[in-house]
């Protein structure tokens, strides 16, 4: 297995690859998509800076699936630009033959896999971070795995939660999902889980402090030790 560090401009990734060619399949991908992405900022600045739902004229195959997805769970596209990219990045693995293929974009992840995958969940000074782990069977097609947090990394937060992962075949709508009820969910009320029937979003396991709190059909959650140094992350680390 071939695990490499990938970085461009704010694209901060980890790649789980079988072969080369795969990993450069993957960093192609990404690279096609993150472009498209920038010619549309360009273009269009206000892509960038909302944070309500918006869809361009014409939007590529990238921007267009950011659009749709935000625009479904309520909250601007570029909340779905990390698992877009990841998403592009596996596509290629598979397009270039992949049996398995990992993307971890900044803890938005999009996965295919021929075997059984634990992935770790870290969320910052919850008492539960980095000891519990989603045990995923393989996976014949694409799954997003995003996670957003209030508490850890640079990301824009409305919220207060360590960690809510949400789970979707759609990589786009996990992203965007995970963005949306990581902003509004509180261990007292969690009235936001209601609007997910319908979404495309299987799963999601929220974490705030030492309440946990489940939604929908989950991989089973083991006990783990996350080791740190596998994270990934950019320069914004101390």
């Amino acid at each position: 297995m071939i695990r490499e560090h990938f970085e461009f401009r704010q694209t901060i990734t980890t790649i789980l690859a079988g072969t080369p060619d795969e990993v450069t399949a993957a960093k192609a991908g990404m690279l096609a998509a993150r472009q498209e992405v920038e010619r549309q900022i360009a273009l269009d600045p206000y892509f960038s800076a909302t944070f309500e739902p918006y869809t361009p004229a014409s939007p590529g195959r990238t921007v267009g699936r950011m659009a749709r997805a935000a625009t479904g769970a309520g909250v601007g596209p570029m909340a779905a630009v990390a698992g877009v990219i990841a998403w592009t990045g596996v596509e290629a693995m598979v397009e270039a033959g992949a049996a398995f293929g990992l993307v971890d974009n900044g803890g938005d992840i999009a996965l295919v896999s021929d075997r059984e995958v634990k992935i770790g969940v870290y969320a910052g000074a919850s008492p539960l971070s980095g000891r519990i782990a989603f045990l995923l069977p393989p996976q014949n097609d694409t799954l997003g795995i995003c996670t957003s947090s209030a508490t850890v990394g640079p990301s824009i937060s409305l919220g207060i939660a360590d960690a809510v992962t949400v789970f979707s075949p759609d990589v786009a709508v996990a992203d965007a999902w995970a963005t949306a009820i990581c902003n509004r969910i509180r261990a007292d009320d969690t009235s936001v889980l209601d609007a997910l029937p319908g979404t495309g979003v299987t799963g999601v396991l929220a974490i705030i402090g030492d309440a946990v709190i489940r939604w929908g059909d989950l991989p089973p959650v083991v006990r783990a030790r996350v080791d740190e140094r596998l994270i990934t992350a950019g320069k914004w680390s101390v």
